[in-house]
């Protein structure tokens, strides 16, 4: 086998497997950093398991207090984790898309670069 289709070999079938397998590390690389399936699993539990007791027997006002305390603690958590997951999927989003530009711009790169080549030739012929 020459030396051409070695490379067209390497080109279009091995290197291409390579950046696929890149592209999908990053991508699980960003599920895992940002732990989107865990956040979304305790979306709304408290921020750092703040926790306010309600005490014993029954006191409306420490009740009012405890609750109250208790449902900042939730929003504050949902709040931050909701932050943290819309960052996590714009992270995603560009990941994707930067690898769908650099897997095919890695394909048609030959193309272009022939085309660009033919070109400049043509502009120097005129």
């Amino acid at each position: 086998m020459g030396i051409f289709f070695q490379y067209w070999r390497w080109y279009y079938i091995e290197e291409p497997k390579i950046l696929l397998q890149a592209w999908w590390n990053f991508l699980v690389f960003g599920i895992k950093f940002f732990s989107i399936p865990l956040l979304l699993k305790t979306l709304f539990s408290p921020w750092h398991r703040y926790y306010v007791s309600y005490g014993r027997g029954f006191d409306l006002k420490v009740w009012a207090e405890a609750a109250f305390s208790n449902f900042i603690f939730r929003t504050l958590g949902a709040i931050v984790r909701i932050f943290v997951i819309i960052m996590g999927i714009i992270f995603e989003t560009l990941v994707f898309i930067f690898g769908l530009i650099i897997f095919f711009g890695w394909l048609a790169l030959p193309f272009v670069l022939l085309f660009v080549f033919l070109f400049a030739l043509k502009l120097l012929l005129l």
